[in-house]
């Protein structure tokens, strides 16, 4: 490092600690720290996250060379990918090439591949704990440079750790006072849920908001999400709140036929177009006239199908197989995907153009393990759904049992949560829902020790457990009624409550369970 680097440097730090003055806000400091990184440092893009200790999300609060929905994407859980890596371990991580590295999520979507950027993450952190990270991403020209910006990165995360620690615990404590107030907003503009979508968390509100707004619209809508996230019924609710609700509703799974027929359903083809046509018939976007037709799986449509509906949107119009008659129509187009349109793109299996006009409002759902908060309310629902159905009453789930589900990283989304519940439903024997009913993906507890003995023992172990906090509930933490209860001694309940490292004052201050 040259003695000018280090003046420049020197210069950074005394910027930096200038801006870090007792009781400054958070949201005011950090975009001034980003742009002292960019200017100084001359990355590419920066990002400061913190951890919401209630929530376990790492969040991006602050971004340097990011759009506001890129920053807003910015969301991980400990231990997912590169930045989770950092939070959870405490220790930094660097990459030479972003591109060649599966750790690297691209979670925001503002890096693209070819750009050759290294990445550096760095943790925040106290004494005790670490509370977020601080990462860039930037063009190295030689791999000492990379090893210099790291010490500056970690010297700057010092500098910001108290203020981040104090935000905070301020955010942590004020954020049912801005949950109520973002609610009762909400109340009085008149706006409410979709119906047909079930969450309360934060990142769903923020969802419904952005639907509210689409609904009364007629622009083109892009929804993206993993699979089994619900983008459909994100479609339904858009059509369904607006002004097109009495008008048709036409779903076309873009995957589910092949290319020689996909445009003959889309477009429609005249009697003759080719062998089998034995009569004209209207296409999807015809059917769809005056009111919605959602496109699920964009991403898997032809090259051929997608110069087709390139021109249906550009033109509002569509020819049917064997005709060169465009037939004017007023559809508004939803589509939806699973795949990162963009890296379809630079593969070459999906046109630029069209992706900029199918992304004029685009709606990203988030997966299950970003909105946890919403597992209690959906495993309600899904519980009273399928015991009307099975005709298998139930009315509760267990404590073990839902701590199973809040614990779990759920790849397949609601619907897997959904598939879950009503397995568990179909088995459930005395109206409650407990831990070994659940699939045998989910049967780990952390609170269960995973010792040297087989399944078998594992499996009693978890049923042992669950019957143990079960009685415990019942009967408000005593100890006496709750062994009498399961037919065993004081002492032989209490070596359970040791071996499952159970805190017995937890259950006495909820009080009688009554459940």
């Amino acid at each position: 490092m040259s003695t000018c680097d280090k003046c420049n440097h020197l210069s950074l730090f005394i910027k930096i600690s200038s801006a870090i003055t007792p009781g400054e806000d958070l949201k005011e400091l950090l975009p001034v720290l980003m742009d002292l990184l960019g200017e100084d440092m001359s990355i590419n893009r920066g990002m400061v996250t913190i951890l919401n200790r209630k929530t376990s999300e790492i969040i991006a609060t602050s971004s340097y060379g990011m759009s506001e929905d890129e920053k807003a994407r910015g969301i991980y859980q400990l231990g997912e990918g590169i930045t989770g890596k950092v939070v959870e371990t405490g220790e930094p991580i660097v990459i030479e090439n972003t591109d060649n590295d599966p750790l690297f999520l691209n979670r925001t979507g503002s890096s693209r591949k070819g750009e050759n950027n290294g990445f550096l993450c760095v943790p925040v952190k106290t004494t005790n704990e670490v509370i977020g990270s601080l990462s860039i991403d930037k063009s190295y020209s030689i791999k000492e440079a990379i090893q210099d910006d790291l010490k500056i990165l970690t010297i700057i995360s010092t500098m910001i750790s108290r203020a981040v620690r104090l935000h905070q615990a301020l955010h942590e404590e004020q954020q049912l006072v801005w949950e109520n107030e973002e609610l009762q907003a909400r109340l009085a503009r008149g706006l409410k849920n979709p119906g047909n979508i079930i969450g309360n968390s934060r990142i769903m509100r923020n969802m419904y908001d952005l639907i509210d707004k689409i609904s009364g619209a007629s622009s083109t809508v892009l929804i993206t999400g993993e699979s089994g996230s619900g983008k459909e019924l994100v479609a339904r609710a858009i059509h369904f709140s607006g002004n097109r609700a009495d008008r048709p509703y036409i779903p076309f799974n873009c995957a589910a036929l092949p290319e020689s027929l996909l445009e003959s359903e889309l477009f429609g083809h005249t009697k003759g177009a080719f062998t089998g046509a034995f009569a004209e018939k209207d296409g999807k976007f015809q059917a769809a006239d005056g009111g919605t037709i959602f496109l699920d799986e964009i991403g898997e449509m032809s090259m051929t199908a997608q110069s087709k509906l390139l021109r249906v949107l550009q033109e509002k119009e569509v020819e049917k197989v064997g005709t060169n008659s465009p037939v004017k129509i007023d559809v508004r187009v939803v589509a939806a995907t699973n795949r990162d349109l963009m890296e379809l793109v630079d593969e070459g299996l999906f046109r630029l153009d069209l992706y900029y006009r199918l992304n004029v409002f685009p709606i990203n759902v988030p997966p299950l393990r970003m909105r946890k908060t919403d597992i209690p309310l959906l495993v309600d629902t899904f519980i009273e759904k399928y015991s009307s159905i099975t005709n298998n009453k139930v009315k509760r789930i267990s404590t073990p049992a839902i701590d199973m589900l809040m614990s779990y990283h759920w790849p397949g989304n609601v619907r897997e949560l959904e598939n879950c519940i009503e397995r568990a439903v179909i088995l459930a024997e005395d109206e409650v829902i407990h831990s070994y009913h659940l699939p045998p993906s989910l049967q780990t507890i952390g609170k269960v020790p995973s010792g040297e003995t087989g399944r078998l023992q594992s499996q009693l172990d978890i049923l042992e457990y669950e019957l143990v906090i079960e009685e415990l509930k019942r009967t408000a933490g005593n100890i006496k009624e709750a062994a009498a209860n399961l037919g065993i001694t004081y002492r032989q309940f209490g070596l359970r409550l040791d071996k499952y490292k159970i805190n017995i004052d937890k259950y006495k201050k909820q009080g009688v369970y009554n459940g």
